[in-house]
């Protein structure tokens, strides 16, 4: 039977104090990674803070900056939100991606960045979107561009004491069609054996790959191809992003499959946004 301490937090401040002065202290949003993560004896928690009701972390607004995504916003909210349906689909279709309906009821977009897994559904259309992570501590607060967030398995750029506050989609939003391409093994409620993110800017794309890398990456190989080469051959410039990653074998697929799979999707991204 798991045991911990469980501490109710009504705001930042005891959060703060709590992560920087406890040892193996975790903060609960939705708890869908965390609390099977104790089960599985990946995480050693010996204190929970519920920050679910942190009004710091219950943001979901658009203004003149952009879209901004608190820390304890669920999935659904989010894939639910008018102006990330509109201006960002392809990060509704991310979101709309992990795991079932229920548990998008809990889950949130700041706890499937924390978690740090090199397949998270929404860290590929995060990236092909330039997102922006908010960080919050007691030594203040920062920002960070989502490539510079993860940095390794289960790592992350966040130190002792400080937690992820907001994600903001800054303005100006791309121009042109995004979509969000997962293959899985049960092709739903599982996760990504590769996930691959293309969006379009104009006349440029950016693409952004999960689960065949340690972290997520950007396919610079085949931007450039498609972005200064002006590569319309899109089977001939999604070969290119063999370049750009380093998948391994595993459960969910062996790493000549990833090298497969990889390529098919960037094609079918291109294809979907940049014109067959």
């Amino acid at each position: 039977m798991l045991s911990y301490d469980y501490i109710k937090c009504a705001d930042l401040n005891l959060a703060f104090q709590e992560l920087e002065e406890g040892e193996q202290v975790y903060p609960l949003a939705g708890g869908t990674d965390l609390i099977v993560g104790m089960r599985g004896g990946k995480f050693a928690a010996k204190t929970l803070i519920d920050i679910k009701d942190v009004p710091e972390l219950n943001v979901l607004k658009e203004d003149d900056q952009g879209i901004t995504i608190g820390a304890a916003i669920t999935l659904n909210e989010v894939t639910g939100f008018t102006p990330v349906r509109e201006n960002v689909p392809i990060l509704a279709e991310g979101c709309h991606s992990v795991g079932s309906y229920s548990i998008r009821n809990r889950a949130t977009i700041a706890g499937n960045i924390c978690n740090a897994s090199p397949a998270a559904d929404t860290a590929a259309p995060l990236y092909a979107l330039d997102a922006v992570i908010n960080i919050a501590g007691s030594g203040g607060n920062r920002s960070i561009p989502i490539k510079e967030f993860f940095i390794g398995p289960g790592k992350t750029a966040l130190n002792k004491g400080e937690l992820v506050q907001s994600v903001l989609i800054r303005k100006p939003y791309p121009k042109g069609k995004g979509i969000y391409l997962k293959a899985s093994r049960t092709g739903s409620v599982d996760l990504a054996t590769v996930g691959v993110a293309v969006q379009r800017w104009g006349d440029q794309v950016k693409i952004a790959i999960g689960a065949v890398a340690a972290t997520p990456v950007r396919a610079f190989s085949v931007e450039k191809a498609v972005n200064e080469a002006g590569e319309k051959r899109w089977a001939d410039a999604a070969r290119l992003v063999h370049e750009d990653i380093s998948p391994i074998t595993d459960l969910r697929g062996s790493r000549e499959y990833r090298y497969h799979m990889v390529e098919v999707l960037v094609r079918r991204g291109l294809e979907q946004t940049m014109g067959v």
